[in-house]
């Protein structure tokens, strides 16, 4: 077996330079949608539910660009004809969101925008993968953390930097959106195409045969790839109907019983997922395994490893995303005392969210280079279990500190976490997956980002209304916990390569 060569520094930064734009305009999406949302009407209790099309169209969009991307090799290469084709989109669509007149209108915005940053990002995480030899992956991953964090940074204050040092209006008439924001958007759109193309000009793909020769082939991973179709059709049947009709029980609960609207988003998950597998089974034992055949095989048989951190990822991100949709919210009512869209305190509440998003993303793009030597001599398993905890507790503590400043303090423990979590993760996982199988097994893995959100979107909203009196201060300190839970979860992870 060849060995994949090691890639110098400027060879690891020009191959995920690309990630500065795409978390640019994540960033912005992040720190201003709900902004958007609120100036054009929503309601507190409604947002998550119109933050779900992110979830919803990751779910889509991560297995098939995955898969997809396994199988592609053209002139451009195999990931990066997605990287161009996801910038593009993405790009456009950073143009039309901050001039949405509608709130229908934003919120289909969102799920275009969505999709299209998700298609380039995805194969970002397997280019990694594909490009690195095992012992630098930890490192690779890194170099992506700290353009997410760089980027994020510059992002997230970009309407606050706009509206105070170049004099752009921060406030608009009711239901227009402020051009700090509009204009924060232009800016992140020029970002995100330029920083792809860097990506895709400075750096060469491995061929295929070169990706053979790097791919250790013994006995026994040839007969496991052989067999890998060879699928039990009656269990495939007998989970979907399962699943398929544990989804028409809640649906029709949910509807009876009058329950928060949110709910029919997991109910249909379960309906779809179920509905899937039937097919697939069908599909198969017709003879004809074609791609959705092997997603839904792929997504039933994923590595041990991977099912571990499953868990880990997926009470993080209901963290995180608690955070992302009520952050706003929460300054803005519980620090700054206003819930007026058009007012001067809580658009100064509201930039203020974007200085604190770019505090955490300062801290991640600072400790992410420490990563690699601590978690060499700790372990990567405790050294990701230590930073959820601090994430967890600078998260919960947004309700202990009351003068707003203090969250500097808290979102400092949060890029601690977020550091961590966008590096070590991913490596374990990288090291633990069949190379022919890193596009659609990274995608996959991102499900467990996605699930949490449509969780969060379905409940978060309900809870805020019917048991936080409308405080949304207390779905971060909920989101808080589910941080810490997952750091105790990543104590079970055991991780096979520890030279990292």
């Amino acid at each position: 077996m060849r060995q994949k060569p090691h890639l110098n520094f400027w060879q690891l930064w020009n191959m995920s330079f690309g990630y500065l734009g795409i978390q640019f305009g994540f960033a912005l999406q992040n720190a201003n949608v709900s902004r958007i949302f609120e100036t054009l009407g929503a309601q507190v209790d409604k947002i998550p539910i119109l933050w779900i099309a992110g979830p919803i169209t990751g779910l889509i969009v991560h297995p098939i660009v995955g898969h997809m991307s396994d199988k592609t090799w053209n002139r451009l290469g195999r990931r990066k004809p997605y990287f161009l084709v996801g910038a593009i989109l993405a790009s456009l669509s950073l143009l039309v969101m901050p001039n949405s007149p509608y709130l229908w209108f934003a919120a289909g915005m969102l799920w275009i925008m969505d999709a299209s940053i998700n298609t380039c990002m995805q194969p970002f995480r397997a280019f990694i993968g594909d490009m690195l030899p095992e012992d630098q992956q930890t490192k690779g991953f890194a170099v992506q953390t700290f353009f997410i964090g760089a980027s994020s940074i510059v992002a997230s204050v970009l309407p606050y930097i706009l509206a105070n040092w170049f004099g752009v209006a921060n406030t608009a008439p009711e239901g227009e959106i402020p051009a700090s924001v509009k204009w924060s958007f232009y800016l992140g759109g020029i970002v995100f195409i330029l920083a792809v193309l860097w990506t895709i000009i400075r750096t060469k793909e491995y061929s295929p045969g070169e990706m053979e020769e790097f791919s250790a082939k013994t006995k026994e991973s040839e007969e496991k790839e052989n067999a890998q179709m060879n699928i039990n059709t009656r269990s495939y049947n007998t989970q979907g109907l399962i699943l398929l009709g544990s989804g028409a029980v809640f649906t029709f609960l949910t509807y009876i019983l009058k329950l928060y609207p949110g709910l029919y988003i997991l109910t249909a998950v379960l309906i779809v997922y179920g509905i899937l597998q039937i097919i697939a089974a069908k599909r198969s034992s017709s003879g004809k395994n074609g791609g959705m055949v092997e997603i839904i095989h792929d997504m039933k048989n994923m590595p041990p490893v991977m099912k571990k951190l499953a868990w880990v990822q997926m009470f993080t991100w209901f963290g995180l995303f608690s955070m992302f949709i009520y952050c706003t919210q929460a300054v803005t009512s519980f620090h700054y005392g206003s819930t007026d869209p058009k007012s001067v305190l809580y658009n100064e509440g509201a930039n203020w969210v974007g200085v604190l998003m770019a505090v955490y993303n300062g801290v991640a793009a600072l400790i992410v280079f420490l990563i690699p030597p601590v978690s060499k001599r700790i372990g990567r398993v405790l050294t990701h279990s230590i930073s959820l905890v601090i994430g967890g507790l600078g998260l919960a503590s947004w309700y202990v500190f009351k003068d707003p400043k203090l969250l500097i303090l808290s979102m400092t423990c949060i890029g601690v976490a977020w550091a961590s979590l966008l590096t070590i993760p991913y490596a374990i996982l990288a090291g633990s997956l069949p190379q022919k199988k890193m596009g659609i097994y990274m995608g996959i893995f991102n499900f467990f980002i996605v699930i949490p959100q449509i969780v969060a979107s379905a409940i978060l909203g309900l809870l805020v209304k019917s048991v936080f009196g409308e405080q949304s201060i207390y779905a971060l300190v909920l989101g808080g916990g589910t941080m810490i839970i997952a750091g105790i979860l990543m104590l079970f992870v055991k991780d096979t390569y520890d030279k990292a």
